[in-house]
């Protein structure tokens, strides 16, 4: 190893121990947050049942005082019917009925005041914890990347520019990866199952205070929740990698993945299938499921279409895809400058992604005429022949 390299491999190792201890801090100050906010969360719920207690004691007592005033004007009015003792006691008692009223409607209005603080604590924390595990993500992409391995630094430097570009994609698509699954567990289980906490403690509290209709009507809420928790649960696992896809192959996971997309965004959707249809290598099904799903993804989220249609079609050599819709449509031109700023990185992961199958990727659309997507993919890896889109 030279000095030069030498030199090289101190400066990132030291670079890599200065990440490594700002990942710790920021990862305490992190958790220090979260913490932090679930506090402030179990406050706000006693908060709001405080309120709602407060809201029905000012309700009852407002009753209350109707009905003191009125006694209080009826005996009022008949002297010879009521004594002044009977006058002065309806007198007190409405009184002391208002002056309760008065302390109630007070307590009500400080309760709302705080529970408007700590909302805005809350989001302002959940602010915090989003923005400390990206710098914690970006963190980990470079702290991977500077940590392999230096022992053919010299032949790395030869063809640097490559080999930069190609390792920084795959470590930032991994940590993407990752990233998008923490925040779907984040924002999705993890948040449902504090919810769940705090709603058992919740009905706990009515059972104590002896309402077991409306602990009932909590606990049948809660079994709603975790039946949906487990379907998140469910599409989670399926987003990962749908377990019919090693089991039965490709087309039966897509014929699925259309059948249920129909169902759940009420988008008419068909496949149909032509030539001989046969199992393909393990990663060029998983890439193809994917650029299926991104596709559809496109079109519920931006074509605004009623109608969706997958072809495929097997041959020798290749395995064509034509996915179809009847949407909204675009300007080729201006997407292709959007591309080329950076911009618009669904169409560019699924470009990328049928470069390194080594296919082809084309698209056929307009304002008001719905899009048309063409994927070309080679089956075999050695095959050089390509057909026309």
């Amino acid at each position: 190893m030279t000095l030069q390299t030498e030199a090289i491999d101190r400066v990132i190792q030291d670079a890599i121990q200065m990440m490594d201890d700002s990942k710790y801090a920021i990862f305490e100050i992190c958790e220090s947050a979260r913490e932090e906010l679930q506090a402030v969360k179990n406050e706000l719920e006693e908060i709001k049942l405080e309120t709602i207690e407060t809201i029905e004691n000012v309700d009852k007592l407002e009753r209350q005082f109707r009905l003191a005033r009125a006694v209080l004007s009826e005996v009022s009015r008949d002297f010879n019917k009521y004594t002044e003792q009977d006058i002065k006691d309806a007198y007190e008692k409405a009184t002391v009925i208002q002056m309760d009223i008065m302390i109630f409607r007070e307590k009500e209005s400080n309760l709302k005041v705080r529970r408007n603080e700590l909302q805005k604590r809350t989001k302002n924390l959940q602010s915090t914890v989003s923005k400390a595990e990206n710098v914690t993500s970006q963190i980990n992409v470079a702290v991977d990347y500077l940590s392999g391995d230096l022992s053919q630094i010299t032949k790395i430097l030869e063809s640097v520019k490559n080999r930069q570009l190609v390792g920084l994609r795959i470590i930032l698509a991994q940590e993407e990866e990752r990233k998008r699954i923490a925040r779907e567990i984040h924002d999705g289980m993890a948040q449902s199952m504090a919810n769940l906490i705090l709603r058992t403690e919740i009905a706990e509290r009515m059972m104590e205070q002896d309402k077991p209709e409306l602990a009932k009507a909590e606990i049948v809420d809660l079994k709603q929740q975790v039946r949906s928790n487990l379907e998140e649960v469910r599409k989670i696992i399926f987003n990962l990698r749908p377990m019919a896809l090693d089991d039965l192959g490709l087309l039966p996971t897509l014929r699925k993945f259309v059948h249920d997309f129909e169902e759940k965004y009420n988008i008419k959707a068909r496949i149909t299938v032509n030539g001989k249809e046969e199992r393909l290598p393990s990663a060029m099904e998983v890439a193809i499921f994917r650029l299926v799903q991104e596709t559809f993804s496109n079109v519920k989220k931006h074509a605004k279409a009623t109608q969706v249609n997958l072809e495929m079609r097997f041959q020798k050599n290749f395995i064509y895809l034509v996915i179809e819709d009847n949407g909204i449509g675009f300007e080729v031109e201006k997407v292709e400058d959007k591309i080329s700023e950076g911009d618009n990185y669904g169409i560019i992961g699924m470009r990328e992604r049928v470069e390194l199958l080594e296919g082809k990727f084309n698209i056929q659309t307009a304002p008001d005429q719905g899009t048309k997507m063409f994927i070309q993919v080679p089956v075999k890896p050695d095959s050089k022949e390509r057909g026309d889109l």
